[in-house]
């Protein structure tokens, strides 16, 4: 049954029904009563569209995610997971939405062309152009990261600055005199990738505080970059016992270049991180990580969206996180090479 058939025995027209199942414009209280016994007597029920459009609303939030020519790592997938279950729990769509050069034009259809409700963004930098023109638009949108000014949006994140000096703290206290931060791409680091710099801000002053003599260098998101990058490392540095990364994507890698040098894990060479639970208790040996619960993050973005969408008046909320480091199979004490 359509609206065309509501309007026929009703006897007013199609954009009369239109106009009384979605409150765009008024309708006598006589015609919609008359309107409804029809859709009553009928057991017409309106579609998603149509009750969208009552509600003033899609009922679609979009997911601004790196370009598609940037493979996802598992963590970044974990978040998209998350968001797409807690919205479908929401009883919402999700539209993904690649940013990041050309993909920019995807970006501002989504903004310009109010096809969501609302938005989350992923992979933000430390000054980041999607979040100034999202403030301008009056669209509502969380961060799953923040920028170098937290209070202009709400936010949800994890606390790479202090993780990774914790990381560096447990590789000081097994007596690792030498650590190196393998972090991510070069790329990144120069376009004020947020947790890029502040790995580096904690690896920084956890390296001072120790007195440790720290080795920081980029690696791209990939196993090849790995072996390539930690065996740079080692022929660089014979007395490096230690790394502490931020980098999950190029983590079999390291591991690779480790076994081709002849070091066992971590008999002979430890490594810490941060990355995804399941992404780290399934490497070989089992990664010591501080464990990012990105199901958890990107439930909070989710909810903090529909407060904003909600009433966009919410004052702005930061949620930070810093998961414990879960001892597993990588760390032990420092042995001379």
């Amino acid at each position: 049954m359509n609206i065309g058939e509501i309007a026929r025995r009703s006897g007013v027209s199609r954009s009369t029904v239109s106009y009384a199942l979605s409150g765009k414009r008024p309708v006598s209280e006589d015609t919609r009563r008359r309107i409804q016994a029809v859709i009553d007597e009928l057991g017409y029920r309106p579609n998603a569209t149509a009750k969208a459009l009552k509600e003033g609303r899609t009922r679609t939030i979009g997911l601004v995610i790196p370009p598609a020519s940037q493979r996802l790592t598992e963590m970044q997938l974990g978040f998209v997971a998350s968001v797409v279950d807690a919205a479908a729990r929401a009883d919402l769509d999700v539209l993904l939405s690649p940013s990041g050069g050309e993909h920019d034009r995807s970006f501002e259809r989504v903004v310009g062309g109010r096809r969501v409700d609302g938005v989350i963004l992923m992979e933000i930098r430390l000054e980041d152009d999607r979040v100034t023109r999202l403030r301008q638009s009056g669209l509502p949108f969380v961060g799953i990261g923040r920028t170098s000014r937290p209070d202009e949006m709400s936010w949800v994140d994890i606390d790479y600055e202090t993780l990774i000096s914790q990381c560096v703290h447990h590789l000081a206290d097994l007596g690792h005199r030498r650590v190196a931060l393998v972090n991510r791409s070069t790329e990144l680091m120069a376009a004020g990738y947020g947790p890029a710099h502040r790995a580096q801000a904690g690896f920084t002053r956890a390296v001072a505080e120790r007195g440790l003599e720290g080795v920081q260098t980029c690696c791209a998101d990939d196993a090849r970059a790995g072996v390539t990058c930690v065996g740079r490392l080692l022929a660089d540095d014979p007395d490096l016992t230690a790394i502490a990364t931020i980098n999950e994507a190029a983590m079999p890698g390291m591991y690779r270049a480790l076994e081709r040098a002849g070091l066992a894990v971590p008999r002979d060479f430890s490594i810490a991180g941060v990355a995804g639970r399941h992404w780290a208790e399934n490497l070989h040996p089992p990664l010591t990580a501080a464990d990012v619960p990105a199901d958890e993050l990107g439930a909070q973005a989710v909810d903090l969206l529909i407060r904003q969408i909600a009433d966009p008046a919410t004052p702005h909320r930061g949620a930070l996180v810093a998961p414990p480091i879960s001892l597993r199979g990588t760390t032990g004490p420092a042995r001379a090479r």
